[in-house]
């Protein structure tokens, strides 16, 4: 009953149903910003939230301490159940640590393909049918969009959803007409969703700059609260 509540009232159901359902197995997501702005909050937002729905999630990260990673996790998981005044959550919190892995890679000398067949061998080899998949702290500035397409690929052949989160560095990012980062621009065909962190005076968008084969994607009317930084309805 608690997860069902938790999961019925997420603010994340408003992603799928603007989205088409929402990512889908076999696609890639992004969702990019300025440094500091809120991109992990959302990605481990995302991933909590799958893994509330009883779903299976790696969580891929190349920061350089990982154990950051396990705290966003616990500190999003309590705000959450804070937010919902909803009691008795451990049993439910338990059973998330079960379904979740963290991989932490060091950036240096390593491409997406390898870290691609190392997650297939996790896959394969630790016998866990990950349903998601959350890459954060990857350096966007030397990737191709032939890496991209083995990652979807990959995405496809294991019938899973791949969410990246995408630094834009510390200065004002370049956008296009779309909305599409610069660092993006050559990248965009990969990904089937993509959205930006704006700030704003009182709270940080999440603009929608592209929804699978959707020609002007709606707004998502979400943000990112800057008090408890879980994504919110506007």
């Amino acid at each position: 009953m608690i997860k069902q509540e938790l999961n019925e009232r997420s603010p994340l159901r408003i992603l799928e149903h603007s989205t088409h359902g929402g990512l889908g197995k076999g696609n890639l997501g992004a969702i990019a910003a300025r440094r500091g702005v809120g991109k992990t909050a959302c990605l481990v937002h995302i991933a909590t939230d799958q893994l509330i729905q009883g779903k299976q999630v790696i969580h891929v990260t190349f920061a350089t301490d990982p154990n950051h990673i396990v705290d966003w996790y616990e500190d999003i998981f309590r705000e959450i159940a804070d937010k919902f005044g909803l009691d008795s959550v451990m049993a439910v919190h338990d059973e998330m640590i079960r379904h979740r892995i963290i991989m932490n890679f060091n950036q240096e000398g390593i491409r997406l393909p390898q870290v691609i067949e190392r997650l297939r061998a996790m896959i394969r080899d630790g016998h866990f049918a990950a349903d998601s998949i959350a890459v954060d702290s990857y350096d966007f500035s030397q990737v191709s969009i032939d890496e991209l397409n083995v990652v979807r690929e990959f995405a496809a052949e294991q019938d899973l959803e791949i969410w990246f989160s995408v630094s834009l560095g510390y200065e004002q990012p370049q956008y296009d007409a779309a909305g599409v980062p610069s660092l993006l621009k050559d990248l965009v065909e990969a990904f089937s969703i993509m959205i930006c962190l704006r700030p704003e005076e009182k709270h940080i968008h999440l603009q929608l700059v592209k929804d699978h084969d959707a020609v002007v994607p709606e707004d998502l009317h979400l943000k990112l609260d800057p008090k408890n930084l879980l994504i919110a309805r506007e």
